[in-house]
């Protein structure tokens, strides 16, 4: 074998986490190389968020064109191929990903196709479709290797029948009924997609409500309108055996002690995801995991010292904006900065389905769980001239708050463009804005911004427009 190649910084993985930790090391004067074994920007761009929020807005032009009537526009008969879709999504993440191999090129950061391995705390082994190469890291070793989709025990994921997010994203074929099992953000987000086309979708839910992490008003309002749009929503039910066979896929479910079975052309398995980890030698170099996570310091830095890990492998948020935060972190506390660590308790939580749904901070019960005398605003879009305009009404905004302090606790978003929204209170959060600071500042008219305004007033007792 050739001689170690050296590096200041050697990153195994190029998702969100990877990248960003790779440039952020470079524009601090490190030497970095890169080590992918798909393509650059990670399951995010290739097969996760970008080409997942494609398919979203296919799903709502096809929304829009089933309700031109309702805009005054005339269309005669049209078609709404999904084979497309999936090519227009595929066009879209192959964009993203050339984009991340250019920010490499600018950026003078080595990229190495193949797969990384560590051999020791600062040896990386990579092994490729030329054989291997050894990569040394000076300063250090930062693993950013992501997750992929989990499944219940005794379920095989074939991409046929029983598919996964990865397979959704690739299967140009849709299926004319489909039972999505998990109702998190990537089994609601494909329910979406796939009603939209015209399959027929029941949703599983072992919890009591879809969206669980949400608040409870956001879930409740989602499952409502869900249904209104005929999807089937069923919580508290307990999968107990999914069967493929040559005519689709058969469910067996349990719910309120009643046993009985679906069938459907194919299930999408969407229980969560898994830290990839296999293969990568934590285990010869004693890195201490926690529940198949590599337990981290404030840095990230994990418990060999020089071995870092961000993004899904590290736990908390399995976010892609979270990666990219830990990313800048590590790559600053390598430098010899003292970087100011992620707050996990104000990371956005975003999904994309039809009503859109955002949220940070806390629910209103945790709130109160924590002892808070809390107060609660709520605006609906049905108020918001923007939003009437729009013809997108559909959902509110709460915002939680300390009753005595006026602190912002959390905020919670149901409507359109929520994902965007949510924004405006992150920022306020991160600089310890309070509801009185908020009412005071003036919200272009007409925007759906102005909710974030009128529930404020809400929460104050002082609401203007409802």
């Amino acid at each position: 074998m050739a001689a170690a190649q050296k590096f200041d910084v050697v990153g195994i993985g190029t998702g969100p986490g990877g990248y960003v930790a790779a440039i952020r090391g470079a524009q601090l004067g490190l030497s970095v190389a890169v080590v992918e074994d798909d393509r650059p920007g990670g399951v995010c761009l290739n097969w996760g968020c970008i080409p997942t929020k494609a398919l979203l807005r296919n799903a709502e032009v096809v929304s829009l064109f089933s309700r031109a009537e309702e805009f005054g526009i005339t269309v005669g008969e049209w078609k709404a191929d999904y084979a497309q879709a999936i090519q227009r999504s595929r066009r879209v993440a192959d964009r993203m990903a050339k984009g991340v191999e250019f920010l490499f090129r600018k950026n003078k950061i080595t990229l190495f196709p193949g797969r990384g391995t560590l051999k020791a705390r600062n040896v990386v082994e990579v092994t490729g479709k030329d054989g291997a190469q050894t990569l040394e890291a000076g300063r250090a070793v930062i693993l950013a290797t992501g997750s992929e989709p989990k499944s219940l025990p005794g379920v095989t994921i074939d991409e046929k029948t029983v598919i996964s997010s990865n397979g959704a994203v690739r299967n140009e074929g849709r299926p004319a009924s489909l039972v999505v099992i998990g109702a998190g953000a990537v089994g609601m987000e494909f329910a979406d997609v796939y009603a939209a086309y015209g399959t027929q979708v029941t949703v599983l839910e072992a919890l009591p409500r879809v969206l669980p992490i949400e608040d409870e008003e956001a879930s409740t309002q989602i499952a409502r309108l869900f249904g209104r749009r005929g999807i089937t929503i069923r919580t508290g039910v307990r999968v107990k055996s999914v069967t493929p066979g040559s005519a689709g896929v058969a469910v067996e479910v349990e719910a309120e002690g009643k046993v009985e079975t679906l069938r459907a052309d194919q299930v999408l398995m969407a229980v969560g995801r898994a830290a990839r980890t296999n293969g990568l030698g934590l285990e010869a170099l004693g890195i201490t995991m926690d529940r198949g996570f590599v337990t981290v310091g404030p840095t990230g830095e994990s418990s060999v010292k020089g071995v870092y890990a961000i993004g899904d492998m590290a736990g908390r948020q399995l976010l892609a904006h979270k990666a990219m935060a830990e990313g800048v972190v590590a790559a600053e506390a390598i430098a010899g900065q003292t970087p100011r660590p992620v707050d996990y308790g104000n990371v956005p939580s975003c999904t994309y389905c039809r009503p859109q749904v955002a949220s940070i901070g806390l629910t209103e019960a945790a709130a109160k769980g924590n002892g808070r005398e809390v107060s609660v605003g709520r605006f609906p879009f049905t108020a918001n001239g923007k939003a009437v305009a729009l013809g997108d009404t559909e959902g509110f905004l709460k915002v939680v708050a300390d009753k005595r302090t006026g602190e912002i606790l959390g905020v919670h978003i149901v409507g359109p463009e929520a994902t965007e929204l949510i924004h405006e209170f992150a920022v306020g959060r991160t600089l310890e804005a309070t509801l009185e600071e908020l009412m005071h500042t003036i919200h272009a008219h007409p925007t759906l911004s102005e909710a974030a305004l009128e529930a404020t007033l809400a929460a104050l007792g002082q609401a203007i427009h409802i």
